[in-house]
């Protein structure tokens, strides 16, 4: 047997990955094994996983992947882990088009109860036909219980069990309202590149949460791996990685790889003279361009290589990277371009990228395309802009629901680049 359970929430911003995290780092601490997933295409929340797991998070999503792939996924990364904690995205019911592809349909998919983390800052009993509706909505989506979150006081907390105790509905315990648990945003999402403490949160949760019956109401019988069929390729994969400015990788990307070797590119130079793909991930390199002008081997090394015909995939920064340049409110203090606010990248491709303040602007939400016979599936997500007019695609982006959008993309020699992150590459 081992315990697997989601972590939902009837809104975003009530507290589920806070919730989430610490559930994941107090059952490390006492020695379980837990494996780490993540509804959506959010690569953000994963690394905060994979800090206090000690082991890589797994996407689960239905819209970039099919349900028999989700739940192989689940079984096979799960195979060793006594507690499968799935953190959801949105509200419990929020999907891509109404309910499809939201935390439910994960949860309906891999037959996991559901554990509602409920933000009861200014409510009480109002919470009963909240939590009614949330209960009765779906009947093959099982909420087992409740934790509350932002709660006053030990009074309020007992209003708030009346509320479960009405309803015939678990309630796990709470979290008291707290400035500290806060956590902040910044960019494209929570802030990865600081150390969070987790050490205050995870004795709130000993004291408040009732973690022991999680383990005994969840349980369920251990699946073993399905053979789908699929085995790890055996082309040689280079990837860039950094901490932040290369970061936004879908695990699966990289374990389809037999044979996988990692650079930075603020640091190293890559050898490219054996590979069959160079892998460019997303993340935040405008925040680290001084380094990456600094590296001007490197940015040769890849441009030569995309010349002579080298295989490419670039997602979003890793796009960026191959541009001509990127263009800052910041100064350059390095390179021949010193003082003009513009760092010199790659120039593989011929387009400048805006990360100036005043050109920010959000472009976000699941993307799909056809190019050269093959259908592609993925998610975008930044601030950064084209500078002047918007380059021509060479292919039409949808988005989920089928609309056309205007997400450009780029096939040079054997470079494919965009915006979007793609969920295979």
């Amino acid at each position: 047997m081992k315990t697997a359970f989601l972590i939902a929430a009837p809104t975003s911003g009530s507290g589920k990955t806070t919730i989430a995290r610490g559930l994941m780092a107090l059952f490390t601490m006492k020695g379980y094994k837990v494996q780490p997933f993540k509804c959506g295409p959010d690569y953000i929340d994963t690394k905060f996983h994979e800090t206090v797991c000690h082991r890589p998070s797994i996407n689960l999503d239905t819209f970039m992947a099919s349900k028999e792939h989700v739940k192989e996924l689940f079984d096979r990364y799960s195979a060793d882990a006594d507690i499968c904690i799935v953190e959801g995205m949105m509200g419990l019911f929020d999907g891509y088009d109404r309910d499809k592809g939201s935390s439910a349909e994960i949860a309906s998919v891999l037959g996991i109860p559901v554990v509602l983390v409920v933000d009861a800052k200014s409510a009480a009993y109002s919470m009963a036909p909240l939590l009614q509706g949330f209960v009765n909505f779906r009947k093959d989506v099982h909420i087992a219980g409740v934790i509350y979150n932002k709660v006053g006081s030990e009074k309020h907390f007992r209003m708030l069990q009346e509320v479960c105790d009405d309803l015939h509905i678990e309630c796990f315990g709470y979290l008291p309202k707290q400035a500290s648990l806060e956590q902040g945003s910044r960019y494209l999402g929570l802030d990865f590149s600081e150390k969070m403490e987790t050490k205050e949160l995870v004795q709130m949760l000993e004291g408040y949460v009732n973690w022991r019956r999680l383990l005994t109401m969840n349980e369920i019988t251990a699946r073993c791996p399905r053979d789908y069929g699929s085995s790890p390729t055996r082309l040689r994969l280079v990837v860039a990685r950094n901490q932040e400015a290369f970061s936004f990788v879908y695990q699966e990307n990289i374990d389809r790889y037999e044979n996988v070797r990692f650079f930075d590119p603020e640091t190293d130079v890559p050898c490219l003279n054996d590979v069959d793909l160079l892998y460019l991930p997303g993340g935040y390199p405008e925040k680290h361009l001084e380094a990456l002008v600094r590296n001007e081997a490197c940015r040769k090394a890849i441009k030569e290589y995309a010349e002579n015909g080298g295989r490419i995939v670039a997602e979003c920064g890793g796009m960026m990277y191959l541009c001509e340049q990127i263009v800052t409110d910041e100064r350059l203090r390095v390179g021949a371009s010193a003082g003009m606010g513009a760092y010199e990248m790659c120039g593989v491709l011929p387009y400048q990228i805006s990360a100036r303040r005043a050109d920010r602007k959000l472009s976000l939400g699941y993307r799909q395309f056809e190019l050269d016979g093959k259908q592609y599936r993925g998610h975008e997500f930044h601030y950064t802009q084209f500078l002047g007019e918007k380059p021509l695609s060479v292919t039409q982006v949808y988005n989920a629901k089928g609309e056309p959008v205007d997400t450009p993309v780029f096939k040079y020699k054997n470079v494919l680049a965009s915006y979007t992150h793609l969920y295979q590459i």
